[in-house]
């Protein structure tokens, strides 16, 4: 046995995977039946038809499953069916931390009313309101983006009160 090559197992990471529309919540089953640790966050909702009310469960980020799994096991994840690719950056699969994931489950686990807002929608000049925090349900006007931290002025109690807020914390499109 002098020319055996030993493969060490890599560590499993934390990867996402970019997948059909709708198909979230099937492949993240999929992969957990097959022993490959998934995580598809979900928020639940109130759908409205014209007959009926019902709370839906809908992934928080559409097309997108994370994924828990060594080298050898990315190869499987692909072959699930509705599995695009990894997502990658320099063409390897983007590794995100633990501790990101855990707070994403702390955020769905915690809050009822979670939603994804694109950072790119947002404009100085918007109107906005606060829906989490000290400052809850507070209305204001965006006066500058840095990142996903905003200031914003809210000018309620006949006075200008400019504050600092992320933007989770906030809602777009509020009415004048």
């Amino acid at each position: 046995m002098k020319n055996a090559v030993i493969i060490k197992p890599t560590p499993a990471n934390w990867m996402v995977v970019y997948t059909r529309s709708r198909f979230e919540k099937k492949i993240d089953r999929t992969l957990n039946d097959n022993h490959i640790t998934s995580f598809c966050p979900v928020i639940k909702s109130l759908k409205k038809w014209a007959d009926r009310n019902k709370m839906i469960e809908t992934p928080l980020f559409p097309s997108y499953v994370f994924v828990k799994a060594n080298t050898g096991e990315q190869l499987k994840v692909k072959q699930v069916p509705g599995v695009i690719n990894f997502v990658s950056y320099g063409g390897k699969p983007v590794v995100l931390n633990d501790t990101e994931i855990e707070r994403i489950k702390s955020i769905v686990d915690n809050y009822s009313e979670v939603e994804l807002m694109s950072i790119q929608n947002l404009n100085i000049g918007n109107r906005v309101k606060i829906k989490d925090g000290l400052l809850y349900n507070y209305q204001g006007v965006v006066t500058q983006i840095m990142g996903k931290t905003i200031l914003m002025t809210i000018e309620q109690l006949n006075c200008v009160l400019t504050v600092k807020v992320n933007v989770d914390q906030i809602c777009l499109n509020v009415a004048s």
